[in-house]
């Protein structure tokens, strides 16, 4: 499996709010891998995902790997790079001064820093997984399929779908109210 043409996908009425993505996240950054002893470990992980609330629907959140990266640009040490064309935006944590400017220009508010405050922390897409033909940890661990990691013309052809679902419902109860 390739990360160049994927994204992570969400469907919004799927998600139940688990946060099974938040913890497989962490689990899948800890020194360990291991739920227990990742508990333990000092500093403890950190998800790179984050499940939002808003007006009753739980929105998980992470760095969309932005085509014209807002973050890459602005680095001043360029510790926020890709490794090639269409592949994720990560964190070269030597580099990292801490300088906070990634965060101030991220339109989706995903990037944090590390426990400690100096170093840039966000989502890489599990990349190592993904190079031994594994979804992120997030989207694996997600019990009803709300997260997927589909190419951009699997997304393209899910909205064609969803958008052709709703307007046949709309001309139902056009129908019907008639």
């Amino acid at each position: 499996m390739k990360a160049k043409g994927r994204s992570i996908y969400v469907e919004l009425e799927r998600c139940m709010a688990c946060r099974g993505c938040e913890i497989a996240c962490a689990l899948e950054h800890s020194e360990s891998k291991d739920l227990f002893a990742a508990v333990r470990e000092e500093p403890q992980p950190v998800s790179r995902v984050s499940l939002e609330c808003v007006d009753g629907t739980a929105i998980p959140l992470q760095c969309r790997h932005c085509e014209d990266a807002p973050c890459v640009t602005v680095c001043p040490t360029q510790a926020l790079h890709r490794i090639g064309e269409g592949q994720p935006v990560l964190i070269d944590d030597e580099r990292c001064i801490g300088c906070k400017m990634c965060i101030m220009v991220c339109p989706f508010g995903v990037i944090t820093l590390r426990e400690g405050g100096k170093v840039a922390l966000k989502c890489d897409l599990c990349l190592h997984r993904i190079e031994a033909d594994e979804m992120p940890a997030c989207v694996a661990a997600c019990p009803t399929g709300a997260l997927q990691f589909p190419t951009i013309e699997e997304i393209t052809r899910l909205k064609r779908e969803a958008a052709a679902r709703s307007m046949k419902e709309a001309a139902t109860a056009s129908k019907e109210q008639r």
